[in-house]
């Protein structure tokens, strides 16, 4: 039995090294890439179009936005090479076809040049913050105009805590008055 084992044993063991001496790598039947005389396309994506007149491209992308179906009215502001568009949708439609909407203006905007770097909202509020940022950049007030919405956004985004508040304590000498003293 010990006989017929090692024999098993010693079969198995030349069959695993001819099995492994079997994948040496031949050089002439794999392909090499310095060899290799096809014709290569290198994949590219659309460039953005560099902004010169961001007037004239808000315009532009605020009439794109306004011939998606479902689109009321559109407004655009420009920073930098960053364009951000809010869209106004009727209120009444459910949150999937307003996703749509989006969706449809984002795809317009893919296709040109301008609007690849785009970003597209149909948050209310902040496409009327968008409206009050163009009219201040249009009432040559682009700088404080833009801080003071960005302000508002971030007075809104803020979230207020309970224990943040502060707590009425009666200040010495004025029962009736309650002093405001930070709670820690």
């Amino acid at each position: 039995m010990r006989s017929f084992l090692s024999c098993l044993a010693s079969v198995t063991v030349i069959c695993l090294l001819a099995a492994g001496c079997g994948t040496v790598a031949r050089n002439e039947t794999s392909p090499s890439p310095q060899n290799n005389d096809r014709v290569r396309a290198q994949q590219t994506t659309p460039r953005a179009k560099a902004i010169t007149d961001p007037r004239k491209v808000e315009l532009h992308l605020e009439s794109l936005a306004k011939r998606i179906p479902g689109v009321k009215n559109a407004h655009c502001v420009i920073a930098g090479n960053l364009a951000v568009v809010g869209i106004d949708v009727d209120s009444k439609l459910d949150r999937s076809r307003i996703g749509t909407i989006k969706y449809s203006v984002a795809e317009a905007f893919r296709k040109d040049p301008y609007g690849i770097d785009a970003v597209v909202t149909a948050d209310i509020d902040l496409a009327q913050r968008l409206r009050e940022i163009g009219a201040d950049v249009r009432r040559g007030r682009p700088v404080q105009g833009f801080a003071e919405e960005m302000s508002d956004i971030i007075g809104r985004i803020v979230p207020q805590m309970p224990r943040d508040t502060l707590r009425p304590v009666p200040g010495p000498g004025k029962a009736g008055t309650p002093q405001m003293k930070k709670q820690t």
